[in-house]
């Protein structure tokens, strides 16, 4: 997830020291002003993409609330099924004598 950022407006930079009142200066603050713009159009683009998502979720969820509540309510009101003898479990048989074991030895030699 991306951090979040300030939720107060992004203020420009200051500099220290002010600038001439040249056609430089005005070009530079234009072209600041420009790419703010571009950074801010693609900003909400990109929200308005999550906000479609997000919709979209939010319809599929209904569906599924939808389908699911239907399922409960069929299962509340269809009859029990029967229920079944309970039977004891079975218990495997142990070996009568040792050598009736499965078991392989291997011994090694260091």
């Amino acid at each position: 997830m991306r951090p979040h950022s300030s939720q107060f407006p992004s203020r420009p930079k200051v500099s220290t020291m002010p600038r001439q009142k040249t056609e430089a200066a005005a070009y530079l603050d234009l072209y600041k002003v420009v790419n703010e713009r571009k950074r801010l159009e693609q900003e909400l683009a990109a929200l308005e993409q999550r906000r479609d998502r997000i919709l979209q979720r939010l319809e599929t969820l209904a569906v599924q609330a939808q389908e699911l509540e239907a399922a409960a309510h069929q299962l509340r009101t269809a009859p029990p099924p029967p229920s079944r003898p309970i039977s004891a479990p079975s218990v495997p048989s142990a070996p009568s004598s040792p050598a009736e074991d499965s078991y392989q030895t291997l011994y090694l030699e260091y």
